[in-house]
């Protein structure tokens, strides 16, 4: 069983990690939006990893799960940082970050800032920019954002409102990616749930355009939602791991 570890990155905020150790290359799971390492997707990778002896890392970003700091603080690039730091500290060899939702956008940053590193990226209903195309603000989300620091969304995934901080919002702004070339010469497989409510298989598709690598496959489920996590996804999850690593 691996243990939770604390890391402090630099700054005196802890963040949480468990490490499975195993052969190389590093099996990084980065977690969606105000998700965090105790999802299904992360823990059956960390069981899977030790049944077939395969290095594996999951984390919470500072201000989720058992991480320290303040929700409010984190955005995009913060949390880049925070799995940039976990990884040097733990698992500082080659890396293959799978990003789920949010964390597809986080992956994709993590792998800009170090691309030798990476080995291969996994997007699983990769959502980057998702602040420009899947959070429209109000003038009320304006005005809360101005005064209070966050607005808030229903969502389907928790039985609180999902919240939107300032600090999000403003740095999302110069972290889009979509609208350039990506160039990121790796392999990147994306996995997509044709009929996923949150994240259109569309994005998958335009940062399949994006990227400059050339060894890029896009891959739909039929019929699969946004999680992805029943017992027929993790298995493509682990076929498209296999192949990679």
């Amino acid at each position: 069983m691996a243990e939770i570890q604390m890391i402090d990155r630099g700054d005196g905020v802890r963040l949480a990690a468990r490490l499975q150790p195993g052969a190389g290359p590093t099996l990084l799971f980065l977690p969606g939006y105000m998700s965090d390492m105790s999802g299904t997707k992360a823990e059956h990778l960390l069981g899977w990893a030790a049944k077939t002896g395969r290095q594996c890392l999951l984390l919470d970003y500072s201000g989720c799960g058992r991480s320290e700091g303040q929700f409010d603080d984190g955005c995009i690039r913060r949390w880049a940082a925070d799995a940039k730091a976990i990884a040097d500290a733990l698992a500082p060899g080659r890396l293959i970050p799978i990003g789920s939702s949010m964390g597809g956008w986080i992956m994709l940053h993590l792998a800009l800032a170090d691309p030798a590193r990476i080995q291969a990226l996994v997007g699983i209903a990769a959502a980057p920019d998702f602040t420009r195309w899947g959070l429209s603000l109000s003038a009320e989300d304006v005005e809360r954002l101005a005064h209070q620091g966050f607005t808030t969304r229903p969502s389907a995934y928790a039985d609180s409102p999902y919240r939107y901080s300032r600090a999000l919002i403003e740095d999302a702004q110069t972290a889009t990616l979509l609208q350039q070339p990506i160039p990121l010469d790796m392999p990147v497989r994306l996995l997509h749930g044709e009929a996923d409510p949150d994240v259109p298989w569309a994005v998958s598709q335009q940062l399949m355009a994006q990227l400059r690598s050339t060894d890029v496959q896009l891959t739909l489920v039929k019929g699969g939602d946004h999680r992805l996590s029943s017992p027929s996804d993790l298995a493509l999850l682990e076929r498209t791991l296999e192949s990679l690593a």
